[in-house]
């Protein structure tokens, strides 16, 4: 066996010294039996064998001597002149000969040429994109692209990084894999966890069309798609925008526009993603820790290209760090959130890597996108936006391990944003904003130690792209999720229209996916869905529905929640929301509970019920109590249903005969009134003796100091409160049933 040639199939992570952890992880995969592209590794003892024969360690140490990585200009002058020893040496006679004799062997006319240093990868650092990656290389140009590699042990950035990172230069060597190269119609990056948030129910998947570096460049935004990992189901996609491809030319790669006809479609099918879930929860299993993957898809065989340890989320459970602005101003951008942060400072437009001197500390970052060629100014800056790229770019890679905000996939940013002004990076949301000016901002850190309560806190969930980072809040489920964000954001137009339009897979699709994001975030906590609840006038708003709604004199009393679903006028678009909610189920999220609105009467209830056992639904179904007949016939609906919400604001609009948007009567809307805390009262009681439990999803718990006590004084079962109150609420309800214990 050779020291300076292993073949993968001899590889094993043990081999991390000899070979790099990426090509250790290669031989790893392959012995797992992932469909890895065969191949072999140049070890690390051929390179110290290249640097000894060509004298260059003496000459290397030299010129890193007192060198300042914060001084950009030394920086760079030290890195091109060690790249330049490495590339104008020549290799011995005995290894060159061996690298081509195994390449011969390999049998492949085109390779991949990967770097792999000796100390990548490792579980509390990653050092990706570090080193140089070559695609689609021929035996001829095949020695000139490992001297790349070699050299690329000391670009600017690997120099700057093993510094920050406290790497000794010289107990890093370089192995070089070379891979039979996959011409993948499809390639991308999968986390096993939500590379954000750290949330460990998902495994997260981006993809485009061609080669796999685009995606990591951040020359285009990727697909992405979330599979929930218990069943490794598809539940929710994105489409990303992929204008641009990278493709092989004759010796190398380029660039091509992807054609119209694919351009709007997903690069993968939900199949795909699937496979890749399943292949991504074994290698998780196998690593025992949330892993990184690259992988490509080539004349329909998909293949695993690489894998490594996640390095930012891994062991941090212990503290929940909540940002959240003190101000509003006004919104100049938005785009996709990288970390959960807050940050402000000075925009600093910067188009490419030679400008990067000019760059100040604490400045916020604007380009187009990044490489490894700007990290020792991403490390320094307080925020970054970019143009293009995905949440598996290397700005997204690198911006969560570094610890600063980014917004990434903004358009037209550098023209948008101006040199100089004031900006607050807000990415405590999935969804990112700038916002003008530097706005105020808290942090909230919180040991995630909360008191178990016996009174359930749920929240209230509207946008699915929120429930991820709420489901990591210390709370018992989901109490209240409106389909109305889901219809309105993801869908935009009235059902029957969307019927009429022959759109109805659409609409049960994104619908579905909304549900599912949410129930997938929380699993296995219960998630309670409730029913569209749009008004005539709300409806009206949405592309068509003029055709279908009438004018009301007052919608909110008007042809709303039960009474709708059953009229023959609208049964047909309340059916697709049962098909969504089924969908929810072949996905494997069992925790789904229904909800259904204003429904006023039991004959109303007994109609709505048997349209829903009519689509072979068996979630359970509740009933939402806003209506006093809700109240006073409770053993009734209690034989019919499996629980309650209350609707604290309608219940009070409707017993004390107040119109909820009338100002006029703004000063006596009150869900404090006797008359609304008797009738809650009264339902908890009736429900408890039919065995059914009784929660609240309205806003008095969290908008009247006194309210949340009396509700557990009455024995309620769960207090349903936005995510931003969540803890606070939870705090309170323990201290009052603690407060009740000692009575």
């Amino acid at each position: 066996m050779s020291k300076f040639i292993l073949p993968f199939s001899e590889l094993r992570r043990k081999d991390i010294p000899l070979v790099g952890g990426k090509t250790a992880s290669l031989g790893e995969l392959m012995h797992m039996g992932m469909p890895v592209p065969n191949g072999f590794a140049i070890t690390a003892k051929a390179y110290e064998y290249f640097i000894k024969e060509n004298k260059l360690e003496k000459k290397i140490r030299d010129l890193l001597k007192n060198l300042d990585t914060k001084n950009i200009n030394q920086l760079q002058s030290v890195g091109e002149r060690i790249r330049k020893l490495i590339k104008n040496s020549e290799f011995p006679d005995d290894l060159k000969n061996e690298i081509l004799k195994a390449f011969k062997k390999l049998g492949s006319e085109f390779v991949a040429v990967r770097s792999s240093a000796t100390a990548e990868d490792l579980p509390d650092a990653s050092f990706a994109g570090q080193q140089e990656t070559f695609l689609n290389v021929n035996e001829k140009n095949l020695l000139a692209c490992v001297k790349e590699c070699f050299a690329s042990l000391f670009t600017d950035r690997a120099i700057s990084y093993r510094e920050d990172k406290h790497f000794d230069h010289f107990r890093v060597a370089l192995s070089v894999a070379v891979q039979h190269q996959i011409f993948s119609e499809s390639s991308g990056v999968m986390f096993t966890i939500d590379p954000d948030s750290g949330h460990e129910n998902f495994i997260v998947i981006n993809s485009g069309f061609g080669l796999g570096d685009y995606i990591v460049q951040g020359r285009i935004t990727p697909d992405e798609i979330w599979v929930f990992k218990k069943t490794c189901k598809v539940v929710d996609k994105k489409l990303g925008k992929k204008d641009v491809m990278e493709i092989r030319s004759k010796t190398g790669v380029k660039e091509k526009r992807v054609p119209k006809e694919i351009k709007n479609k997903f690069s993968i099918t939900d199949k795909d993603a699937e496979r890749l879930a399943n292949y991504a929860l074994s290698i998780e299993k196998h690593y025992k820790c949330p892993m990184d993957i690259e992988w490509a898809k080539e004349r329909g065989k998909l293949y695993i290209l690489q894998a490594r340890p996640e390095t930012v989320h891994s062991g941090k459970k212990n503290v929940h760090r909540e940002y959240k602005l003190k101000q509003k101003g006004k919104i100049i951008a938005t785009g996709m959130a990288i970390g959960r942060k807050i940050s402000s400072g000075r925009v600093n437009i910067v188009k490419s890597p030679k400008g990067i001197e000019n760059f100040k500390k604490g400045q916020i970052l604007v380009t187009r996108k990044t490489d490894p060629d700007w990290e020792p100014i991403m490390k320094i800056a307080s925020g970054i936006v970019t143009e293009e790229g995905g949440r598996t770019s290397h700005c997204a890679i690198v911006s969560r391990e570094l610890g600063v905000p980014a917004v990434i996939g903004v358009e037209n940013a550098m023209r948008i944003l101006k040199n100089g002004e004031s900006v607050t990076i807000d990415c405590s949301h999935e969804n990112g904003k700038i916002w003008k000016g530097e706005l105020k901002f808290s942090v909230i850190e919180r040991a995630n130690k909360i008191p178990k309560t016996r009174t359930k806190v749920y929240v209230n969930i509207g946008e699915p792209d929120n429930a991820v980072d709420a489901s990591l809040l210390p709370v018992d489920g989901v109490g209240l999720a409106r389909e109305e964000f889901i219809i309105t954001s993801s869908i935009g137009t009235h059902p029957l229209e969307m019927i009429r339009r022959g759109r109805q897979k659409e609409f049960v699709e994104k619908l579905a996916y909304g549900i599912a994001k949410i129930a997938a975030s929380f699993y296995p906590r219960p998630v309670i869905v409730r029913l569209s609840d749009f008004k005539t006038n709300e409806y009206r708003n949405m592309e068509g529905g003029e055709k279908y709604e009438p004018v009301e004199d007052n919608p909110m009393i008007g042809w709303r929640g039960a009474s709708r679903y059953i009229d023959e006028r609208f049964k047909s678009a309340f059916r697709m929301e049962l098909k969504a909610v089924k969908k929810t189920g072949e996905m494997g999220l069992d925790n789904v509970k229904i909800m259904i609105p204003f429904c006023r009467t039991i004959e109303e209830a007994k109609r709505v019920l048997k349209i829903i056992r009519s689509e072979k639904i068996r979630n359970e179904v509740y009933v939402m109590a806003e209506i006093p007949s809700n109240v006073i016939l409770a053993d009734e609906f209690s034989k019919l249903f499996n629980g309650f919400s209350i609707g604290s604001n309608d219940l009070t609009q409707l017993t004390l005969g107040i119109d909820r948007d009338n100002k006029m009567l703004a000063k006596e809307f009150d869900e404090r009134n006797e008359a609304v805390k008797r009738m809650i009262s009264q339902l908890i009681s009736v429900a408890h003796k039919y065995g059914r439990s009784v929660g609240i999803c309205g806003d008095a718990p969290s908008t009247h100091e006194d309210y949340a006590e009396f509700l557990v004084e009455r024995g309620i079962d769960s207090i349903s409160v936005m995510p931003d109150v969540a803890i606070k609420t939870k705090l309170k309800v323990a201290k009052f049933e603690k407060k009740l214990k000692k009575r």
